[in-house]
């Protein structure tokens, strides 16, 4: 098993890529959020999305979890190409994945364990009892206490929260993650934890993980590489020691501030 406390390190060139946007275009009437992008997403790897507020970050997250279709241009997921899919077809994708949403996404009215299984009663035959059990076993993956399943989401701490949200991203063992700003909120110490909760989940199951974030201390721990999202496309991907010495001014800027200079 790989170190968990070990940022890992992308795959080669070789491996096959997960995600494959080629020359994406979303405008929204007279805006323009992306025009001309261009990503690769390897298998295996830790990819960070980056970049400033209205860079198209979470557009682009929605689009790659089909929840929402580009202007023009290609996406494509596990080899498919996604603009011809039936539903049938977007559903088997979908089981393929797990999203942990920025808010957590989880439902007020039903108990933790509850939210964890519910993609299991959702898109699986189990029985109830057994549903159970998986979801407390994922809740325990993600280090929250035995009691925590049998409470609301509105009981929980900001980081106990985000813990179950990723149990629950978890729940259908997926091959890929996507994981909407998941350290936002928190205090240093909570996202910290949050930051090897991540690390922990990709050595214990080698999903390939995209991360919308903000948080360059988590970019700096977890990403094997960072797409810095600006001007409507893809501005840079590398690693983010080869980012801080970037010479587009954008990226340079974004990467300028006293605490990634640290």
């Amino acid at each position: 098993m790989a170190d968990a406390g070990a940022r890992p390190e992308p795959p080669t060139p070789a491996d096959t890529d997960v995600i494959v946007l080629e020359q994406l275009a979303t405008r929204f009437d007279e805006h323009r959020v992306h025009e001309g992008l261009d990503l690769r997403v390897r298998r295996g790897e830790v990819l960070g999305l980056a970049g400033g507020s209205g860079a198209g970050k979470s557009v682009l997250l929605r689009e790659m979890i089909l929840l929402q279709r580009p202007t023009s241009g290609r996406i494509g997921l596990f080899g498919q190409d996604t603009a011809g899919l039936d539903a049938a077809a977007a559903q088997a994708l979908r089981r393929r994945w797990g999203v942990m949403f920025q808010r957590g996404g989880l439902f007020s009215s039903l108990t933790v364990r509850q939210n964890v299984g519910l993609p299991l009663r959702e898109h699986g035959t189990l029985d109830s009892a057994l549903i159970d059990e998986i979801a407390e076993w994922k809740l325990a993956l993600t280090g929250l206490p035995p009691d925590a399943g049998l409470k609301r989401p509105g009981e929980l701490s900001g980081g106990m929260l985000k813990r179950a949200a990723l149990a629950r991203a978890i729940a259908l063992d997926p091959e890929l993650l996507f994981l909407d700003e998941p350290t936002s909120g928190l205090d240093p110490a909570s996202a910290a934890g949050v930051d090897e909760l991540i690390l922990r989940t990709h050595a214990l199951f080698g999903a390939t993980i995209v991360i919308v974030t903000h948080d360059l201390d988590l970019l700096w721990r977890v990403c094997g590489r960072v797409a810095v999202l600006g001007e409507g496309r893809v501005l840079a991907l590398d690693t983010m020691a080869a980012l801080a010495h970037h010479e587009h001014p954008v990226v340079r800027a974004y990467f300028a501030q006293p605490r990634p200079q640290a």
